[in-house]
């Protein structure tokens, strides 16, 4: 044991050697708020593609998302094509290009301000910097919480002492680095990730006995393994590891409407993935990244979700038992418990690392957007300081941020990694997505039709997170205070139908409709916003 843990100190300890020398570089090269919130934008193409991917792939995807796919199975690989297809092709290629040149032209330093400037709206970059600072801690939670369950159940340390040692680590190099200080760890981290996931995408076709048997082996799971089956097949629509649920049944609407499109279609809505495209100088960065970013999530995603569906046939065939049995019903813990029990302590030493990556890139990116939302977006925006003294409020945003994921940390109940993800995709979705996209492609919109789209869309999404969406108004508990019901249609399918189904159509169609009722922009405005946009 002695000497395990010598060996775990020696490979941690060289980690964040790593990581300090590059934060020091990145603080080294901040000097300016464009530094601080843009990275002077002049990042490197490699560096975009690998920040956009290691932000966007947390432990949230990989343990939570894994534990979900342990689940549901592989009808969860639908989730890495609609990210490919949406978040990485449509994103870099569509929505890049225009945020990059149209931020530029407005010198906008912050996704919210670079919709407030696009609409003429102070309005709109204070309540969408309120959005980010008060949702964005579900998100940065449950991805300290996939690391912190990681190291406990592989390594036997405190998952307390875990939690905060993460969240104190990564607040310190975004503090003093701002994003040039997230984007370079970032490059490090995803790379790890990379090799790392491609280990264990080998590692489980190697114990499963190879590509072909092992999904002939959960296929016929369903078949062997009735007793621990059925029953759920017949409650929720599942039909097997290796095909899609029942249609319309509870298990099809969550795989599709929380995990497949929440996350598929709201990753065009994430802040901090937008920021990142007015980071480069010109549309051949984004064009150089779009292969490196496609690659990255590729094999990322597919390996995570791969190796939690095959947990099932490693466990039974080892103890019985499905995976979802052997973790006592919390999906979260199905991929630790499958490193430590199936992979030798050296890969779980490797694999720690690959998740310690994951997750220091996605909340490093996390922390920096509630800090430039409460410095910048809030702080800045109503009251009118000057931009030193926003950076120094974004500092302190930073850490509020960090203590309120901490303390959420604690008190999250089981099973809520990829449930928080999806909840946090939704609403950022159903608040920003029609705005953003009217913002790139609509010069018709205008201030009066977004400014209703971002808020009735955001209301309509908490409303039915509070007291409809199952997994969440079940968890908060607030319908069941007021109404004494867990929600308030229980009929199926609505309890499982994700916010994002509904919340984004009224957003996207009062946008319009408002927008068509009310006075375009000006002219020339909108030569300014569009100026060499092609």
């Amino acid at each position: 044991m002695a000497n395990n843990l010598l060996d775990l100190s020696i490979i941690v300890l060289i980690y964040l050697a790593l990581i300090i020398y590059v934060g020091y570089v990145a603080w080294r090269r901040t000097k300016t708020a464009d530094d601080y919130m843009v990275a002077g934008r002049s990042t490197h193409p490699f560096i975009m593609a690998l920040s956009y991917g290691a932000t966007f792939i947390s432990t949230a995807a990989i343990v939570g998302f894994g534990g979900v796919a342990g689940v549901y199975g592989l009808g969860l690989l639908w989730l890495p094509f609609m990210n490919i297809i949406v978040g990485i092709f449509i994103a870099f290629v569509f929505f890049g290009k225009r945020t990059r040149k149209i931020g530029h032209n407005l010198k906008a330093l912050t996704f919210p301000e670079f919709l407030s400037r696009r609409f003429n709206s102070r309005f709109i970059q204070y309540f969408s910097g309120a959005v980010i600072f008060l949702g964005m801690p579900l998100y940065a939670s449950v991805v300290l919480i996939g690391m912190a369950d990681f190291v406990h159940t592989t390594l036997s340390i405190n998952y307390n002492i875990a939690l905060v040692a993460l969240a104190i680590i990564v607040s310190i190099y975004v503090v003093f680095g701002g994003i040039r200080g997230v984007m370079y760890t970032d490059a490090l981290q995803g790379s790890i990730m990379f090799i790392g996931m491609l280990i264990l995408f080998g590692a489980i076709y190697w114990i499963t006995g190879g590509f072909v048997a092992g999904n002939q082996a959960l296929t016929n799971l369903i078949h062997v393994a009735p007793a621990q089956a059925t029953a759920v097949a017949a409650a929720t629509g599942f039909t097997g590891w290796t095909s899609m649920p029942s249609f319309g049944s509870p298990f099809w609407w969550t795989l599709v409407s929380t995990l497949i499109l929440g996350v598929g279609i709201g990753v065009l809505s994430q802040p901090q993935l937008a920021v990142r495209f007015m980071t480069v100088k010109s549309n051949r960065e984004l064009n150089r990244a779009v292969l490196i970013g496609g690659i990255f999530i590729f094999v990322i995603t597919v390996s995570a979700y791969v190796v939690g569906a095959l947990s099932n046939v490693y466990f039974f065939n080892t103890m019985g038992k499905l995976a979802i049995q052997v973790v006592n019903g919390n999906a979260d813990n199905i991929m630790p418990a499958f490193i430590a029990a199936a992979l030798p302590l050296w890969f779980a030493y490797i694999f720690m690392i690959t998740l310690l990556s994951a997750a220091m890139s996605t909340l490093s990116a996390q922390f920096h957007l509630q800090g430039t939302a409460l410095g910048h977006d809030i702080f800045e925006t109503v009251f009118g300081k000057k931009v030193r003294s926003s950076v120094l409020i974004a500092r302190i945003g930073i850490i509020i941020g960090v203590i309120i994921a901490v303390i959420l940390g604690f008190i999250l109940p089981p099973n809520i990694i990829a449930v928080g993800t999806a909840i946090w995709y939704s609403i950022a979705a159903a608040a920003f997505l029609s705005m953003y996209a009217f913002a790139c492609f609509w010069k018709r919109s205008t201030k009066a039709g977004v400014i209703t789209g971002l808020v009735v869309g955001t209301l309509a999404s908490i409303f039915w997170l509070v007291f409809e969406f199952g997994e969440s108004a079940g968890a908060l508990g607030i319908c069941k205070f007021i109404t004494g019901k867990t929600v308030l249609v229980a009929t199926a399918p609505w309890p499982t139908v994700d916010s994002i189904v509904i919340a984004l159509p009224i957003a996207f169609i009062l946008t319009v409709v408002v927008s068509l009722l009310t006075k375009p922009p000006s002219k020339e405005h909108l030569d300014k916003c569009f100026s060499g946009v092609k």
